[in-house]
């Protein structure tokens, strides 16, 4: 994500019937890996996300991307059900703090000052939403955000998906640039023709250790990014804490705006969210 249900009654329905798609109930850490850090949402229903956990990013500045919605903390926008993070886009008109009207909101959880770490294995189980204007997120900022600012901090983007191109995942890396506004590697996977990451579960995940971080989609690596591949000029700064954000975002640059065809409300189920670190 670049710093810069259909309805309620058919969501809760569909989360109710939603079965474990293969995830075993005691899972077993990643061979060389061991569990630091997780999130299974075992939450009560209509609960909000563990605050021990998560904190939200609130606003409507555009995001650095035109980006249309307003980020909310309320459980309309971000909430458990039935052992799923909801991270909910809705079509709704909504007053800022400023009086600045928004036709949409949404949410951005991020674990910044409650959980960061450098190196190791991060992935998420997620079920995309799909719709046109719509842009889900699971992705990492370097913990200097806030003195070093973006993108000195390093970007980490290990899910992103545009409305538009229903089967495509894009994996990246961005940072500094001396002679660019920014230093990137990015990468896509598609799935086979026809078929759409919003209709099931898939899983999302890096494996990063100094000067390499490699990309997957469920069991497929498909980018390995290294600090020798990366452009002249820019900088590598993938060597220190990052913290995590899961988001869904509405209109913007690259996804373009929301039209007829997308059906609010819009929603991103996460079933669980993990990071390893490799065994000493």
């Amino acid at each position: 994500m670049s710093f810069h249900a259909r309805h309620g009654i058919s969501l809760l329905a569909a989360l109710a019937f939603i079965s474990n798609g293969g995830r075993a109930e005691k899972h077993k850490p990643p061979e060389g890996y061991v569990l630091v850090w997780s999130d299974e949402f075992k939450g009560k229903n209509g609960s909000r996300p563990d605050a021990k956990k998560w904190t939200y990013d609130l606003g409507g500045n555009g995001w650095g991307n035109h980006e249309l919605e307003y980020y909310t903390n309320s459980a309309e926008n971000a909430r458990i059900e039935h052992g799923k993070l909801v991270i909910t886009a809705r079509a709704e008109s909504y007053t800022g703090p400023d009086g600045k009207n928004f036709g949409y909101t949404s949410a951005r959880l991020k674990t910044q000052g409650l959980f960061s770490a450098a190196y190791g294995r991060f992935e998420a189980r997620i079920k995309l939403p799909a719709g046109q204007g719509i842009w889900p997120a699971f992705w990492m900022l370097g913990d200097n955000i806030t003195t070093d600012g973006w993108p000195r901090c390093g970007e980490i983007d290990i899910m992103e998906n545009i409305g538009k191109e229903a089967g495509i995942n894009h994996g990246s890396l961005h940072g500094p640039s001396a002679t660019n506004p920014t230093s990137d590697l990015t990468k896509t996977i598609r799935l086979p023709s026809g078929k759409r990451l919003s209709s099931d579960f898939h899983l999302y995940a890096v494996e990063w250790e100094p000067d390499v971080v490699r990309f997957y989609l469920d069991s497929n690596r498909y980018a390995t990014f290294t600090s020798a591949q990366w452009p002249a000029g820019g900088t590598w700064v993938f060597d220190h804490p990052f913290f995590i954000i899961l988001n869904v975002a509405v209109g913007g640059d690259w996804p373009g705006a929301p039209d007829a065809t997308t059906a609010f409300p819009e929603t991103m189920l996460v079933d669980y969210l993990r990071v390893y670190k490799r065994k000493e």
